[in-house]
């Protein structure tokens, strides 16, 4: 090969090498996106990805499937996309607070790491939690549900989305506080817990306000106090922990979008303005904090600050709680 020949030859290779990833990136997104939530259908975080769902794809121009992988308290679905996607893009993470901030502090062997192998998107959501009880149970204050947990047959169950969830730290934490020793029944999302609690399989649960809301408001569940610091506008009537008794109870649980760490920055700067885009209609405003969630939004940067925040917070929390997994 004649060197003039070669050298062509070598700089429309180098040259391809440097455009085709650009233009991957300008034609983003070019096929179907999978969304995926760590937890199984009929929970809050399940709910917002299908909420999602439609907007991104419409606004994208592509299919958007959300796929379902609970297991180990979002850290399946979590570790999936951290550890196995391609960072394209087109595999998005239902980011929730357990498995990003929480879960590092509970599991020795924790599958991925939250702050190195995801890149942080957007914050979607900030939910408080509520304290409720199946209306069998006949308390309609904390203080009575602390009277009934410390009697010697007092057979009281509270359950979770799972090992290492939100609803399972605000469970603990108030075993904690209150000296008592409510059982804790794990299960494989929000919406089988959920379940369960309106059959009465279950008595106490504390769960994001999104999911429980309709049921409180239907009667089907007994709401006690409410974790935010102040009440929630959807309970007026319902006091804070606080106001309840329990000095500093204090528990947010929230959401966001996370891709796979070495996504392209083009790709994450689009998605997160689509889905800004998206939390400033004011029609779609209207139907997501009628969940029970205010709209957040924002940068990838503040996201990435909250994760790093609330993991020294609430790994304090644990530690405090002497709540362990594995």
């Amino acid at each position: 090969m004649k060197r003039s020949t070669f050298v062509t030859a070598l700089s429309v290779a180098l040259l391809s090498a440097i455009t085709l990833p650009a233009l991957a990136q300008d034609n983003y997104p070019s096929k179907t996106i999978r969304f995926v939530v760590p937890y199984p259908p009929g929970g809050p975080t399940d709910l917002m990805a299908r909420m999602l769902q439609s907007e991104l794809s419409s606004r994208l121009g592509v299919t958007v499937v959300v796929d379902n992988k609970g297991g180990a308290g979002g850290n399946l679905g979590s570790a999936e996309v951290a550890k196995q996607a391609p960072a394209d893009g087109y595999t998005l993470l239902l980011a929730a607070s357990g498995p990003m901030a929480v879960n590092p502090s509970l599991f020795r062997n924790m599958p991925f790491e939250p702050l190195t192998d995801l890149t942080p998107v957007i914050q979607i959501s900030s939910f408080p939690l509520v304290l409720e009880v199946h209306p069998s149970l006949g308390v309609k204050t904390v203080k009575e549900l602390v009277a009934l947990a410390q009697k010697s047959d007092s057979k009281l169950s509270f359950a979770s989305a799972g090992n290492g969830t939100p609803q399972h730290l605000a469970g603990e934490i108030f075993n904690t506080q209150m000296g008592v020793k409510i059982a804790h029944i794990p299960y494989r999302g929000a919406g089988p817990a959920l379940n369960d609690l309106l059959g009465g399989q279950v008595q106490v649960m504390f769960d994001v306000l999104g999911s429980s809301l309709p049921h409180i408001q239907g009667g089907r569940l007994q709401p006690l106090a409410v974790t935010s610091a102040k009440r929630h506008a959807s309970l007026p009537n319902v006091p804070t922990m606080v106001e309840a008794g329990i000095a500093g109870y204090e528990f947010t649980a929230w959401h966001g979008v996370a891709v796979r760490a070495g996504t392209p920055a083009p790709i994450v700067q689009k998605l997160n303005a689509t889905m800004n885009a998206i939390f400033n209609d004011a029609e779609f405003k209207k139907k997501w904090e009628a969940i029970g969630t205010p709209v957040v939004g924002g940068t990838p940067q503040q996201f990435a600050d909250l994760i790093r925040k609330d993991s020294t917070r609430l790994g304090l929390i644990v530690k405090n709680a002497g709540v362990t997994l594995d």
